[in-house]
């Protein structure tokens, strides 16, 4: 699924700083401890270093065996079991007061007491419960988690969003732009170095391609002039020559082919010219057109075609189709929209044409399931194998729709039938 910049960056930013705050509360906590584990010690060994030394003044110290309200014992032991190493450990104690066990610190050591014998000593004191420290921490994180979240989205929401708005009007100019089109994209202010390069990049790139565009057609509409005049001499020529009685059956045969690639490369010559003008803005004029008279007149016009090919035309024209549009280009566009029904038909031999207030629709059978809609408007793309197509009906359908705003043209594949609907914006 495809997510704007805005949430992409949130989307990470939430899962880094989740990692990102683990890895500290972690390494907070433990740094926590030892501090607090480190100053106890410190306090434990200092309070040895006092008892020892009222055990040398005051020799009832030494029959201290039991923890009282001083938190140390002293124990005699025999001399195999006598460490006067520092032996820390964190133990739980229960506490009668509170009813339940208590962290407690705990220091162990041995020491030679003034009549020459050894001595255990132990001093404890209350610690802090770790259990208590990890849910207090988690609940503090928590909290600052969610806040610095909150505080990137409405960040990102009014600071990305400003910052952003000079790359979002570059964006929207290059979605309505289109290629041939002598629009320039509007220079967007903005003091950011790279949306700043970017512009200039993209106004380079289009100023090239409009350049190669131009050119191209401009050589399509030379050539398809310059040919038109030597295929027509051919063309005659050939009739002259297909006239003479003389000509054996395979060499009229042959000519008869001949003349049929000359009929297509008249077509092809007569489309590409065709797509030219159109491009070139020809075909300006516009006046409020019913297309269903039009279309009636070409029917007409069709009637020999249907028949030879044996094909059922259903017409329900139940309502007229008004729009702003240039009449030649509304006779192009129906014609093209019926000999592409009539080329592309199966053994059905369906073709339907209804219209409404709204719509103008026209179907066909064919064998082909639903067709591709990013391959059958380019030109030169062939839906099947027909060898008298050259690929430009559709192409020149879809060049005329985009040269206007009165109409959006539609595909759609039901019941096993092709639909394309020109459809009133």
């Amino acid at each position: 699924m495809k997510i704007s910049l805005k949430n992409y960056t949130f989307r990470y930013l939430t899962i880094s700083l989740l990692a990102v705050i683990g890895i500290w509360a972690f390494l907070f906590h433990s740094f926590i401890l030892d501090e607090v584990y480190d100053n106890v010690d410190d306090g434990l060994k200092n309070q040895k270093i006092e008892i020892i030394r009222q055990s040398y003044l005051n020799d009832e110290i030494v029959k201290t065996n039991e923890f009282g309200l001083a938190q140390f014992r002293i124990l005699p032991v025999n001399i195999n079991e006598y460490n006067e190493i520092n032996r820390f450990s964190n133990e739980l104690v229960f506490m009668p007061y509170d009813g339940e066990e208590e962290p407690y610190r705990i220091l162990r050591t041995g020491f030679y007491g003034k009549n020459g014998e050894p001595y255990s000593l132990e001093i404890r004191t209350s610690t802090v419960e770790e259990g208590d420290l990890i849910y207090d921490l988690t609940l503090s994180l928590i909290v600052l988690y969610l806040v610095i979240l909150i505080s990137i989205l409405l960040i990102n929401h009014i600071g990305l969003n400003k910052a952003l708005l000079p790359f979002k009007l570059i964006l929207k100019q290059l979605q309505t732009y289109r290629f041939g089109e002598a629009n320039q994209l509007e220079k967007i202010e903005t003091n950011v170095l790279e949306f700043n390069i970017l512009q200039n990049e993209i106004s380079t790139m289009i100023d090239r391609n409009e350049k190669v565009f131009k050119d191209q057609k401009l050589f399509i509409e030379n050539a398809s002039h310059e040919l038109q005049t030597p295929i027509a001499i051919a063309s005659n020529k050939i009739d002259l020559i297909l006239e003479n009685e003389k000509l054996d059956e395979s060499t009229y045969l042959q000519l008869v082919e001949t003349k049929k690639s000359l009929w297509r490369m008249v077509n092809l010559n007569k489309s590409l010219l065709m797509l030219s003008r159109i491009e070139n803005q020809q075909y300006k004029t516009q006046e409020k057109l019913d297309f269903i008279p039009i279309l009636n007149e070409l029917l007409e016009d069709f009637e020999m075609i249907f028949e030879s090919n044996e094909i059922n035309i259903e017409t329900n024209l139940s309502e007229n189709f008004f729009v702003q549009f240039n009449q030649d280009l509304a006779r192009i566009l129906i014609s093209n929209l019926l000999r592409n029904a009539i080329k592309h038909n199966n053994q059905n031999k369906i073709i339907k044409v209804e219209s409404n207030a709204n719509e103008l629709i026209f179907s066909n059978s064919s064998d082909a399931n639903e067709l591709n809609l990013d391959l059958i408007y380019n030109r030169f793309y062939k839906q099947g194998s027909h060898s008298d197509s050259n690929g430009l009906g559709l192409s020149i359908v879809q060049t005329i729709i985009n040269n206007q705003n009165t109409l959006q043209l539609d595909y759609r594949f039901e019941n096993g039938l092709h639909q394309f609907i020109l459809k009133k914006i």
